[in-house]
């Protein structure tokens, strides 16, 4: 798709969209009117059916069971991350909805047959293809189209099996199939707890050949050093970056908070109700996942949080247990900054308190204050470039009306008139933006504004704050 503002204003016409939800539109319907800015209002018409209007492929498998395949948007692949952040919004009107309960079941299923083609991939082409990265210096099998190793990928994939079942009560994507997966998810998490003197042989290890540093891992592939500490590495960030040290506070944090639902749910199917469903295995994963949950968590808290000198005893961003630690945030979620939205700890908290206040300060090196707009950014585009997410998820993890406002302000004055998000935009100039086809940031938007409307519908009744920065 063009990158020009011109091009991209409203949704798809009724014929072009991919699904549609009778439950959706009418939130759409019902909600919209309720939002007294024009712009914030276009922008949630748009963007909440995003995913849905552009990115979904809805089949069955030849037992006649759903599949749905989710592209990220201007990319033609799956990543697991973006495709539980892109219907995760949906969730909520799967109950009364019945095709749209069924595509989601479908992406349940697609994830957990990705998780056993490779946990240790991020992305995912919809049949056994080889593509843009099949050259790079790991295993690659044909699906896969990028085999990046990140801890919040798998996380990503409990918190949706979790978040459906919740949301529908719906046990059938749950079957021998999706249990290999989750055993092998779980698995993949503990191996990668080793030290680097102690992994097995193979290791996982990637390697490309790129002038980008962050696309490669160091060592050899290996990344940089790590020891056992409890908590589990990561080689790559949720941005698809190299990490600098291999444990990544955010995703292990999510680690906690998935593995306990995952554990749930599979105590669950193990109870009477579901007789016909338990395996012998069940409860012996879910204790599984529980221990583990707990072990990170505790590793969290003696080796997670770090004393800055300005602002305190913060989370750190990465640490390798030897003592040292990365501080930083990115904008890309998991990040420090979504941990209340992730269900880690309540917004309230007093370190995460400290944390968010180094997020949003210069103090964060990624913190960027222009005259568009203020918010997190990442190395992933690079310095001065602004992720519209950043600034959702401030909205998100916030208990002040005005600061919401405020970001309510930003983000329908930095969309450069299209009526969607980007993945990124220039803090001096919102024209100047990365990916206009980006269906996450779109779909957060729109859960953005189903929250308020549920939690605090008087503030979309009121005109947005004029932007501070």
């Amino acid at each position: 798709m063009s990158s020009s503002p011109s091009t991209l204003h409203a949704r798809p016409a009724s014929a072009e969209r991919r699904f549609t939800s009778r439950a959706v539109e009418e939130a759409i319907s019902r909600i919209g009117p309720t939002i007294a800015d024009s712009r914030l209002r276009r922008l949630f018409e748009n963007c909440l059916p995003n995913t849905l209007d552009t990115t979904v492929t809805f089949s069955r498998d030849a037992a006649g069971r759903p599949d749905t395949f989710v592209i990220t948007g201007d990319i033609p692949a799956m990543w697991l991350r973006d495709s539980t952040n892109q219907v995760w919004p949906y969730l909520r009107f799967a109950r009364d909805d019945a095709p749209l309960r069924e595509l989601l079941a479908g992406v349940v299923r697609r994830q957990a047959a990705c998780v056993r083609l490779d946990p240790y991939a991020n992305a995912f082409y919809a049949t056994p293809v080889t593509g843009d990265w099949a050259e790079d210096l790991t295993p690659m099998l044909p699906g896969v189209h990028e085999r990046k190793y990140e801890l919040d990928s798998l996380c990503a994939v409990f918190r949706l099996a979790h978040g459906y079942w919740q949301a529908t009560g719906d046990t059938s994507p749950f079957d021998a199939d999706w249990r290999a997966a989750m055993a092998l998810a779980v698995e993949t998490i503990i191996v990668q707890q080793a030290g680097s003197a102690e992994e097995p042989v193979p290791a996982y290890h990637f390697r490309r050949l790129t002038p980008q540093a962050l696309d490669t891992l160091a060592l050899n592939g290996r990344g940089h050093p790590a020891r056992r500490c409890g908590l589990s590495k990561s080689p790559f960030r949720p941005s698809d970056d190299a990490a600098s040290l291999p444990f990544p506070i955010a995703a292990n944090a999510f680690a906690v908070v998935a593995l306990r639902q995952l554990a749930e749910l599979l105590h669950a199917l193990a109870t009477p109700a579901d007789l016909a469903l338990a395996t012998p295995a069940d409860l012996a994963l879910a204790s599984r996942a529980r221990t583990l949950a707990a072990e990170i968590d505790a590793a969290l808290r003696i080796h997670g949080a770090v004393i800055h000198p300005t602002c305190g005893r913060i989370w750190a961003f990465e640490v390798d247990g030897y003592g040292s630690a990365v501080l930083l945030d990115d904008a890309n979620i998991p990040s420090l900054l979504s941990l209340p939205y992730l269900g880690f700890c309540p917004p309230d908290d007093p370190l995460y308190l400290a944390t968010r206040r180094f997020i949003l300060s210069e103090h964060n090196p990624y913190f960027a204050r222009g005259t568009a707009a203020c918010g997190v950014g990442g190395p992933h585009v690079g310095l001065g470039w602004i992720w519209p997410m950043s600034i959702i998820m401030r909205a998100l993890t916030s208990t002040d009306d005005e600061e919401i406002l405020d970001c309510l302000g930003m983000l329908v004055r930095t969309d450069a008139d299209t009526g969607f998000m980007h993945e990124t935009f220039w803090l001096d100039d919102p024209a100047r933006y990365t990916r206009p086809w980006f269906a996450w940031a779109n779909t957060l938007l729109g859960e953005l504004v189903l929250h308020l409307a549920s939690t605090r519908p008087a503030l979309l009744g009121r005109a947005p704050a004029k932007v501070t920065v």
